[in-house]
């Protein structure tokens, strides 16, 4: 870990932290919710060692890169804007692009908006979904799944923050990292974790007390507005992306989930992964994936696979 660089680069208006390491074809790594750039520890290492330059950025909101405050500044247009001036002042042309939960969602969009920068894509957890032409997200969800479905409840700023500052954000880091549930995650308005903190947090062997630790000191200093504001973000997104309405995925895909992640347990994903409608809608899907037995936070619970996976993919280009 101690060989792994980090620095600071000013991009897009904002100051965005970024881990690297190696040398090579480079592989851009985005992280999710609630996360950083540590996610990746596991692939930094292993793919430099392998021969690429591994790169990942805390994104907007999150770790020691800037959090502007405002959620309308956390659109889609926002962060692959961001990773394009990355790209630019790294002076790289075209990334191999890894992306997991929130990081799989912008890396979807950023492979609608600039394909040209990138060479292929692997994707964890969260399916490539179309806009749709007429009906915002936030309202769709609310009819789906109800008001109390947590996507829902993160849109009034400040309930969840006041939640997780009354849990304290060493126990936020281990309910989230450490949840194997695969039904729709809910967040009652009397309390979200009322029932996850009655018995103390036992971590699996995947994740260690200090990495708990490294995550809950960022976020303690940082907060979680930053992150919760992707969540915030998701209608503005949905107006700004209209002129992409009906563009497909066009980068050589390899879509890889567990099948106890809430997200492949989300009503309709299995059968839109599975009844041709992914295909459709990302043609150049190369490779499915599903692993068993294996939560939502994968490249983190099982990264010796993860690092086969990505490598066997991304070597073929």
């Amino acid at each position: 870990m101690e060989k792994i660089q980090h620095r600071n680069l000013k991009v897009n208006g904002i100051s965005m932290h970024v881990a690297e390491i190696g040398e090579g074809p480079p592989i851009l790594f985005l992280h999710g919710f609630p996360e950083l750039w540590y996610s990746w520890r596991h692939q930094l290492l292993a793919l430099s060692a392998l021969g690429y330059r591994a790169i990942a950025p805390d994104l907007r909101g999150y770790g020691d890169s800037d959090a502007p405050p405002s959620s309308a500044s956390y659109t889609a247009l926002h962060i692959v804007g961001d990773l394009i001036a990355l790209l630019d002042e790294l002076r790289l042309d075209q990334v191999f692009l890894v992306g997991h939960d929130w990081g799989a969602a912008m890396a979807w969009q950023f492979c609608l908006l600039r394909p040209d920068r990138v060479k292929a894509l692997v994707n964890m957890s969260v399916v490539f979904r179309p806009r749709h032409p007429v009906r915002k997200p936030v309202d769709s969800m609310r009819v789906l799944f109800g008001d109390d479905y947590y996507i829902c409840r993160f849109q009034e700023p400040g309930l969840a923050e006041k939640e997780f500052a009354q849990l304290g954000a060493e126990t936020v880091m281990k309910i989230f990292l450490t949840s194997r549930n695969p039904r729709l995650p809910r967040m009652p308005q009397e309390s979200w974790f009322r029932g996850a903190v009655k018995n103390s947090i036992v971590l699996p062997p995947w994740l260690l007390q200090e990495d708990i630790n490294y995550f809950a000191n960022k976020f303690s200093q940082k907060g979680f507005t930053g992150g919760l504001n992707y969540y915030r973000a998701l209608d503005i997104s949905w107006e700004l992306m209209a002129p992409w309405t009906g563009v497909k995925i066009k980068v050589p895909v390899k879509f890889i989930v567990g099948d106890i992640d809430a997200t492949y347990n989300t009503p309709g994903v299995k059968e839109y992964i599975h009844n041709g409608g992914f295909k459709r809608d990302v043609p150049f899907l190369q490779e499915l994936v599903i692993m068993e037995g294996v939560g939502h936070f994968i490249n983190q619970e099982k990264p010796e696979e993860i690092n086969a996976h990505i490598y066997d993919f991304i070597k073929r280009f």
